[in-house]
């Protein structure tokens, strides 16, 4: 027996993670990565933004302390560092982006070392100036290493792996620009700390976001399963208008209505178990939805054992009698294999009848598309004059759909609540085509 779960639960479920917080599902984790790249893309172009304001200003305010040379350094540097900031904000437009971090890995590790080789002529300009701004410069580097944590979160390996080569350039130039044991110490300790607190910014990040994720993939889910259930009730285009907060309410000129009965249904519900008769039902109900989607008619509803159903509705026709009486056809066509499988002599009537109809969506519980109007009670009138598994139809409806047909003789019947009408009975010539049809 399948057991539901709760939008909740089955987050807990999907969302299964490996010790390095990845999902275990590959495809649910390439649509987590892919997903949160994709939301992240407009903070990535600040970034980029941000950055390259910021280098340009250090650039405008050299010139007051740098010596020509250094000046003409940090230019050198500036320029390829604004370079790849620009391709990086140009890459975010690019379809392909959210599924490629090697982007933001080669860019920002790009940017990374052009501006820890500019801290490093800062550095010296500070230290010949004798000017003690060193944490200020040292903030520079940080400030790339945060907007690193943050492009990968959730892609602890990829941040990690960044992190690595950044640290490889940073300690290699440490080692080459300072000669004292102790400031090499401190910055490494300073450089550590730093490092720690981005991966735990970056995991805390990718964590939260995980758990966000699967909670809204559930929910989608749901909602997926809510929206089907409705547009299995509803006709799509009726849904479509409800979900939008529309009164649903249409005028059909011209449909075919189909009433379809079981002949003496209450004698056979008193000769056959419940269980029984249910299995018969349920097997009636289905050959005449198979048929109906086969034919374009549209099922309404069913009301005991009657089925009723629309051609030219909420489902288009070119000719709603002609595609009404295939439908009616079809399930006549169909009764013989119910007839084996049940073990029940069973024979149903069919009425139509074409003219105009209401249709329209009432209240606000247990909703459904219904159509209301005179043309309604001729139809189910109709079907009771038909023969057992035979076809009765309007005058209307014979008009427009007797084509190659055979059809008797009209006859004029009196109409409950109607009055007199002439009524045409399909005659028995069941084709190759109509079985076809079912089968």
């Amino acid at each position: 027996m399948q057991q539901d779960h709760t939008p909740h639960q089955v987050a807990q479920i999907q969302g299964v993670q490996t010790m390095t917080g990845r999902f275990v599902d590959p495809a649910l984790e390439s649509r987590f990565v892919t997903g949160e790249r994709q939301a992240r893309v407009v903070h990535m172009r600040l970034f980029a933004g941000f950055l390259a304001a910021m280098l340009i200003g250090y650039a405008l305010v050299n010139p007051l302390y740098f010596t020509r040379a250094d000046e003409l350094r940090f230019t050198l540097l500036l320029l390829p560092a604004l370079a790849i900031l620009a391709g990086y904000a140009g890459a975010t437009a690019w379809r392909g982006y959210a599924a490629r971090p090697m982007i933001d890995f080669a860019s920002l590790l790009g940017v990374a070392f052009l501006i820890m080789a500019e801290n490093t002529l800062l550095f010296e300009e500070m230290h010949r100036a004798q000017v003690q701004l060193h944490a200020s410069i040292a903030i520079n580097g940080l400030i790339v290493m945060a907007f690193a944590a943050i492009a990968f979160a959730g892609q602890l390996r990829w941040f990690a792996a960044w992190l690595g080569c950044h640290a490889c350039v940073y300690f290699g130039i440490m080692l080459v620009t300072e000669a004292d044991v102790i400031p090499l110490i401190y910055a490494t300790l300073a450089y550590c700390t730093s490092a720690a607190v981005m991966v735990l910014l970056n995991w805390s990040v990718g964590h939260a976001h995980r758990q966000s994720f699967i909670l809204s993939d559930a929910l989608e889910a749901e909602r997926a399963k809510t929206e089907e259930l409705l547009f299995n009730v509803l006709p799509p285009a009726v849904a479509a208008r409800l979900k939008a907060g529309q009164v649903v309410a249409d005028s059909y000129p011209d449909v075919s209505v189909v009433f379809i009965d079981i002949c003496g249904f209450s004698d056979l519900s008193r000769r056959i178990s419940p269980g029984h008769l249910v299995d018969l039902l349920n097997g009636f109900f289905l050959l005449a939805d198979k048929c109906a989607a086969q034919t374009g008619v549209e099922k309404v509803k069913t009301i005991g054992d009657a089925y009723l159903a629309i051609s030219g509705g909420n489902s288009p026709s070119h000719n709603s009698a002609d595609a009404a009486i295939r439908f009616g056809e079809g399930v006549i066509a169909g009764l013989p294999e119910l007839r084996a499988a049940t073990g029940i002599d069973l024979h149903i009537r069919v009425g139509i009848h074409t003219g105009p109809v209401v249709g329209g969506v009432i209240g606000e519980t247990r909703m459904a598309y219904d159509y209301w109007g005179e043309t309604m009670n001729i139809a189910s009138r109709i079907e009771g004059t038909a023969h057992p598994d035979g076809i009765a139809v309007s005058e209307t409806t014979w008009l427009r759909g007797r084509g190659e047909r055979h059809f008797e003789l009209p006859q004029v019947i009196t109409l409950k609540g109607v009055g007199d009408m002439p009524v045409y009975r399909l005659a028995d010539k069941p084709s190759a085509e109509i079985i076809r049809l079912v089968g």
